[in-house]
């Protein structure tokens, strides 16, 4: 068990940003190929300011994906990718509000985004660990 458990140690942080990463990464690269579908969707929604929310959340996904997956200032990058999810979440995914036969689907999108924000709390709280741009000692000096 010690064994496994060293194992994990060295490469589980990586194998964690490798997991995590391409979620924000697609979806921020969908974004901008569908932006205009994005911007309206989010407008029928009744947010305002859609066309410029989606670019941000754009940025936020890019830069906090690519910071997480690299390792570099992950910590950063997982900030960025926890303000978007909340964001996300409380706005579509709102099962409060919902008619019966939507309820359990947005209850489960809602569920599945707070384990996604558990990692990224995970992220923000020991940084990249080894197998990072950042190296290890700045990213122990962070803490």
């Amino acid at each position: 068990m010690q064994a496994l458990c060293n194992l994990a140690k060295v490469y589980g942080p990586v194998v964690g940003r490798i997991l995590i990463a391409p979620l924000f990464l697609l979806s921020g690269f969908h974004k901008i190929t569908g932006f205009s579908a994005v911007a309206g969707m989010m407008a029928k929604k009744g947010v305002p300011f859609a066309e410029v929310l989606v670019a941000g959340a754009i940025v936020f996904e890019i830069a906090g994906g690519l910071m997480v997956l690299l390792g570099w200032k992950a910590r950063w990058g997982a900030l960025l990718l926890f303000i978007f999810t909340i964001s996300a979440t409380l706005m579509f995914h709102d099962f409060w509000a919902v008619d019966a036969a939507q309820y359990r689907n947005q209850l489960n999108h809602f569920l599945k985004n707070l384990a996604i924000l558990g990692g990224l709390a995970y992220i923000m709280a020991v940084g990249s660990g080894p197998f990072s741009v950042t190296k290890e000692s700045e990213s122990a000096s962070a803490r």
